[in-house]
Formats: C-alpha cells, sequence, structure tokens
C-alpha cells in the first residue's frame, strides 16, 4: 500500500484554488474539475460532487479536526499577507513549546491551515538567539547533527 495525498472538501472550487495558489503559492500538479491536486500532494474536492461518493453522507465544515501543513521561514510576511487578505486567524504568530513559530487560520471553507518555519531555519534562528547546538538540540528533540547541519544550510 502507498500513501498519496490528503483531500479536503470545499464548497466552491474555483475560490478555494484562488486562495491555494494566490495566497499560499501553490502549483497544480492536475486539474479534474471537481477534483484538484497541487504539488506536495494534498488535494481539494467538490463537496457536492464528493458527497455523492460517500452515498450522500454528510459533510461538516469547520470541525477543527484536521490541518494541512506547510512551512515557510518568514511566518511574519505570511500573516501580513493572510491579514491583508481578510483572512480568518486560528491563532496569530506563536511559537511552540519546541520554540518554532507557527500560524494557523481557515482556508475559505473552515479547514485549517498551518504555516510554520522549517525546522532547519528554527535551529538557524535559535543559534542566532544565542542558545548552543546543545542546548538547541535539547528544546527542539532535533539530532545535534540535524542542527549543525541545520545552521550551516543558513549560513551559506
Amino acid at each position: 500500500m502507498k500513501y498519496i495525498c490528503s483531500l479536503i472538501t470545499v464548497s466552491d472550487i474555483k475560490s478555494s484554488r484562488v486562495f491555494y495558489e494566490n495566497l499560499l503559492n501553490q502549483k497544480v500538479k492536475f486539474d479534474f474539475g471537481e477534483n484538484i491536486t497541487f504539488h506536495g500532494d494534498f488535494a481539494i474536492h467538490l463537496q457536492s460532487h464528493f458527497k455523492g461518493l460517500i452515498d450522500n453522507k454528510e459533510i461538516i465544515s469547520g470541525g477543527n479536526n484536521f490541518e494541512l501543513y506547510f512551512e515557510f521561514d518568514n511566518i511574519e510576511q505570511v500573516v501580513k499577507t493572510l491579514k491583508d487578505n481578510n483572512v480568518s486567524l486560528v491563532h496569530d504568530i506563536r511559537e511552540q513549546p519546541w520554540r518554532q513559530k507557527v500560524v494557523r487560520f481557515y482556508d475559505p471553507d473552515k479547514n485549517i491551515i498551518e504555516i510554520g518555519e522549517s525546522l532547519e531555519y528554527l535551529a538557524f534562528r535559535l543559534k542566532n538567539e544565542g542558545l548552543s547546538v546543545e542546548q538547541i538540540s535539547k528544546i527542539t528533540n532535533m539530532p545535534i547533527d540535524f542542527v549543525n547541519e541545520s545552521i550551516t544550510k543558513y549560513n551559506i
């Protein structure tokens, strides 16, 4: 068995496509009309079409029980774009217990989207804040080799 992708249902395929392409810079891999797959392998599917595929069972949006996760190192820039486009935030920028900066917000159908800085960038940022490699490894639970490689990657 091979995992292929996550799929979320949307009420308006065109507006959701615009949201993911224009605000989150996602590129379409396949467009099947009622179902669009993006590079990175997640898909959006028109709710009215999908409902027929599941024997007309109820589809409930906004359950806060699932999220799509993306990484982007400049979280502040993302939040500015989201706010400029009146996107509803689940919460503003916050640091997770392992110090990674993240923001969570809703897509047009109340699916949660999270954008976090990459773990590599996190290691680099914490080093620039004066933490030792050992401290970073302990806080983040990342192996020391990974922390060193990450810091080197961003120091280039």
